[in-house]
């Protein structure tokens, strides 16, 4: 059997442990009504466990020596396997109603994987996986942990996370230099934030960009530094005092004020 060797430019680790693998196949259990993408699944020893608990699954792979490697050693993948780049894919396309995705994701995409599940969050009911031990606790962060930064408040308005269980380095091939954590996120039943989403973003990445300073002097680049509501207690804190419900009341002040100013600005302009 032809062995695929990792490539480092893919962030390829290999896991060659089969307990670990059937535990994070486990995840998706409450959900096995629901159709499964794999993201990356390199040699298939994720998939195979995914296959023996009859998931409805099917793969995305970036890596073409991996997708011909599952299609000689894998036939049960036969007319499962995506070629292409998991980043790119139009997932509506792919799956007009709910599914899951999981996956060992490679470290250095991760976050951006957590991202556009983000975008396709009222298709995907839960997303669960491996990655960097330091990622895995940043998206289960509470409020006011050392953690708790720009992935965990907005990914956590839309997603119940659960940081599960922590994994050695020495279950891969070729052992990476840090540890793992698998974890899972589970679609919750919030609908809107009540709030602009867009500035939303925009306060969350401002705010914790800068999270040594407290939210008054943070925010004066959006709201200016005559701005009359840094009295308010909020302002006094600093980015991960503030949960996310914390979040969407400070988006609503700047979305007040701002809308406010753009209104009396656009009165100055208006032709006498």
């Amino acid at each position: 059997m032809r062995i695929i060797r990792p490539k480092k430019a893919l962030g390829q680790h290999f896991l060659k442990d089969l307990g670990i693998a059937q535990r994070i196949a486990g995840t998706l259990s409450a959900h096995r009504n629901l159709p499964v993408l794999e993201v990356g699944p390199g040699t298939g020893m994720l998939t195979r466990f995914l296959l023996d608990e009859a998931y409805d699954l099917s793969v995305v792979e970036i890596d073409m020596e991996s997708v011909a490697y599952l299609h000689r050693h894998v036939p049960a993948l036969e007319g499962r396997i995506i070629a292409a780049d998991f980043l790119r894919l139009d997932l509506k396309t792919l799956y007009p109603s709910a599914f899951c995705v999981i996956g060992n994701y490679p470290y250095h995409i991760s976050s951006q994987i957590f991202f556009k599940v983000l975008d396709y969050r009222e298709q995907i009911v839960c997303c669960a996986g491996m990655v960097q031990k330091e990622v895995g606790e940043r998206l289960a962060a509470p409020p006011g942990s050392r953690t708790y930064g720009i992935i965990s408040a907005l990914i956590q308005p839309w997603y119940d996370v659960e940081y599960l269980f922590t994994v050695s380095e020495e279950v891969f091939d070729p052992p990476p230099k840090v540890k793992s954590a698998v974890v899972r996120m589970t679609r919750n039943s919030r609908m809107t934030l009540d709030c602009d989403e867009v500035l939303y973003k925009q306060v969350v990445k401002m705010t914790f960009n800068q999270r040594r300073k407290t939210l008054r002097n943070s925010m004066k680049p959006l709201l200016g530094k005559d701005f009359p509501g840094y009295g308010q207690p909020v302002f006094g804190k600093r980015p991960e005092q503030l949960s996310v419900e914390q979040f969407v009341e400070l988006t609503l002040v700047a979305q007040n004020f701002l809308e406010n100013e753009n209104g009396r600005n656009s009165q100055k302009n208006e032709p006498l």
